[in-house]
């Protein structure tokens, strides 16, 4: 049962973040989201392990999202907190998905490629969707260039946050001992 809310908290702060950022609003989607995943932290069994996790996944969403809107294949709606980096409200989304590894997207787990091909696959798309909700825009080097450089950061992600989890889930085991 705890999967299947993960699958709906996520969804609902991806919707909540991508119409606030549309309508210029994304105080509290961020607020929530930010609830969302204390609890969660708090409520995991390893609640360090996701907490490294999550913050990994921010640090590289951030990295990969600020990179390909600086090289004109992106634009966010909301600039803050810098006009250089990704807004704030993506890197709750970042984090959001990083909360879905030891979650509702636990049936990856020792399927790299098919992490990849997923990844590779749903992030563009959920970009491409965003985008037709308001929330951003495709840059200068219009959606085809987007598109590709998206597919290529999740085909990577996904794979490498499960990579990641099981890293810090094993030195929070020994930890433990």
């Amino acid at each position: 049962m705890a999967k299947f809310w993960n699958f709906v908290f996520f969804q609902a702060g991806w919707f909540a973040c991508i119409i606030g950022a549309a309508n210029n609003q994304v105080l509290w989607p961020v607020i929530a989201c930010l609830l969302y995943l204390a609890i969660h932290i708090w409520r995991s069994e390893h609640s360090i392990a996701e907490l490294k996790l999550i913050l990994k996944a921010l640090i590289f969403g951030v990295s990969a999202d600020s990179l390909i809107a600086n090289l004109g294949y992106l634009n966010f709606q909301d600039a803050w907190p810098s006009p250089y980096l990704s807004p704030f409200w993506m890197w709750t989304l970042w984090a959001l998905v990083a909360s879905t590894i030891n979650g509702s997207l636990s049936w990856l787990r020792g399927k790299p490629l098919l992490g990849a091909a997923l990844g590779a696959i749903a992030g563009p798309l959920s970009y491409e969707a965003g985008i037709r909700m308001g929330a951003g825009s495709w840059g200068v080097h219009g959606q085809l260039g987007g598109l590709i450089y998206l597919a290529i950061v999740w085909g990577a992600a996904i794979p490498l946050f499960f990579y990641w989890h099981r890293r810090h889930i094993g030195t929070s085991l020994e930890q433990d001992q």
